[in-house]
């Protein structure tokens, strides 16, 4: 009799940055779609979500993907953490996602790779040569030799898994690197970013790699990492108008200081006004500017003001829910007739 091996995901309870978690559960029959996985529960007090007194805390699976990187008869289960008597667990930010079916959400995801507490690259001692060079870099010099065969096979593995990648590139700083995903519906892309997470961390494994998500892991004259958030709604593409516009800008810059507490820890120290930032206590917008909070494409501007917006803000090390949480409930404070 065939089995199926079944790891279900979850995020634990540490603040300001939760952990992945999992633990695989054994089937003998292959999930068709996420109603034949059943809830499970775990010990909440081992991932500070409860009590030892009372520390039932239960797994609600939301999002199936096939996990070739374990074969043929495996799948990850992204989870939501629920109380005993089936509420969210306070710890459960997809819960607080406004349910938009039309909501559509591209997310940057930017990252190190480390080794013995270096980036990839790095001499041991000191820095490498100055940015300029490795963005989008070719050659040893630049990417050295194992990187690009990591985040190809991690580019491999989430397509199998059905992740809609968009495409990955190293980034600005030597050993950077970044994968960005789109999907739609208010929730969908945040499950993709959790679970390509825990596939580039896994994957990183093998190679006794970390993943360094912090996002200005080094001071000075270095790119920090993002995860620029690009977002639409259906009025936002199809009606738009600049009048609608300016009143959602208006509405970001009242909610200024809730979106940053929503984008990540540290954030003061890579929103600083330089390397294509914003400062942390500013808000602003502009057509193609990448030093604004909202960067507004030229494409938006020129069809009237409709189309999609990124949100610059949002740093690397950031809960993808949170992110999506906060963008939908600012735009539902503007009226959109």
């Amino acid at each position: 009799m065939p089995k199926y091996k079944l790891e279900y995901l979850w995020l634990d309870g540490y603040q300001p940055v939760p952990n992945l978690r999992g633990k695989t559960r054994i089937a003998s029959e292959a999930p068709k779609s996420i109603d034949d996985c059943p809830e499970w529960g775990f010990d909440g007090s081992s991932t500070q979500q409860a009590d030892g007194s009372n520390s039932d805390c239960m797994l609600k699976p939301v999002a199936l993907y096939p996990d070739a990187g374990r074969g043929d008869n495996a799948f990850i289960v992204m989870c939501e953490v629920m109380n005993a008597d089936g509420t969210p667990h306070p710890s459960n930010m997809r819960a607080t996602i406004l349910d938009d079916p039309d909501a559509w959400f591209g997310l940057e995801q930017e990252y190190f790779l480390f080794h013995d507490g270096r980036p990839l690259g790095w001499p041991r001692e000191g820095f490498p040569s100055p940015q300029g060079e490795y963005y989008t870099g070719v050659g040893f010099t630049n990417v050295g030799s194992v990187a690009r065969e990591i985040v190809d096979e991690h580019l491999d593995l989430c397509l199998e898994a059905g992740i809609n990648h968009e495409g990955i590139n190293a980034e600005v700083a030597k050993g950077q690197w970044e994968f960005q995903v789109f999907a739609k519906g208010s929730k969908n892309c945040a499950d993709d970013i959790w679970v390509a997470r825990y596939l580039l961390l896994r994957l990183c494994e093998r190679y006794e790699v970390d993943i360094e998500w912090h996002c200005k892991p080094f001071q000075g004259d270095w790119n920090g990492s993002g995860m620029h958030c690009n977002f639409s709604t259906k009025h936002l593409r199809e009606v738009g108008g600049e009048a609608y516009f300016k009143a959602l800008m208006d509405a970001f810059e009242k909610n200024k200081d809730e979106h940053i507490a929503a984008y990540g820890p540290d954030n003061h120290m890579r929103l600083t006004g330089l390397h294509e930032t914003q400062s942390i206590d500013k808000f602003s917008w502009g057509i193609a500017d990448r030093g604004a909070s909202i960067r507004v494409p030229h494409s938006f501007a020129n069809a009237g003001y409709k189309g999609y917006l990124e949100d610059r803000r949002p740093n690397s090390q950031g809960d993808p829910y949170q992110i999506c949480s906060r963008v939908l409930k600012t735009i539902a404070e503007v009226p959109t007739s």
